[in-house]
């Protein structure tokens, strides 16, 4: 079975949007919403691949960007290694060079405009907050100053992994 890497780059707007591209006619599943990326050249660094494209296909230049969720989808006919990164700053105006469709969308949008099933994964990333705090395997101050600590770092949205087998809350 065949395989290509592909990098794409989740972009968000002030008003908390994410924006996708439309797959033009003449590709493999064109109308299909995908965030925008594409292809890795021949020895090309997965940051360098998504500046690239996103250069070519939104006349973006990426600034700064972070990985958010890497892993492989399969189709019938080929495996995508899709690695995504979360552009967190850019320069120039958003605009479709390669005569695609773009749309900014709000998170629980994307399940239903006709995205990739590959990237339906990103999506579910995207849920996530940035940071989940992951608590020491014991509190070796007692029960009352750990949850009190806890509570001096806990903001809304927060995920927690609680490592605490003998706590009982």
């Amino acid at each position: 079975m065949n395989r290509i890497y592909v990098t794409a780059g989740v972009r968000c707007d002030a008003a908390g949007r994410v924006l996708v591209s439309q797959r033009p006619e003449g590709k493999s599943l064109a109308g299909a919403w995908e965030f925008p990326g594409g292809k890795l050249e021949a020895g090309e660094s997965r940051h360098a691949g998504l500046t690239r494209e996103l250069d070519e296909e939104l006349g973006i230049q990426v600034v700064t960007a972070r990985p958010l969720i890497r892993y492989t989808h399969r189709y019938p006919k080929v495996e995508v290694d899709l690695d995504v990164w979360r552009v967190e700053q850019w320069e120039g105006e958003v605009k479709p060079c390669e005569s695609q469709a773009l749309k900014w969308c709000l998170l629980e949008e994307l399940r239903h405009i006709g995205l990739l099933r590959a990237d339906a994964p990103v999506v579910d990333a995207l849920s996530l907050p940035d940071t989940i705090l992951v608590t020491p395997a014991d509190a070796k101050s007692g029960e009352q100053p750990f949850l009190d600590s806890l509570d001096k770092v806990l903001r809304p949205g927060m995920l927690i992994c609680l490592r605490q087998p003998d706590l009982d809350v």
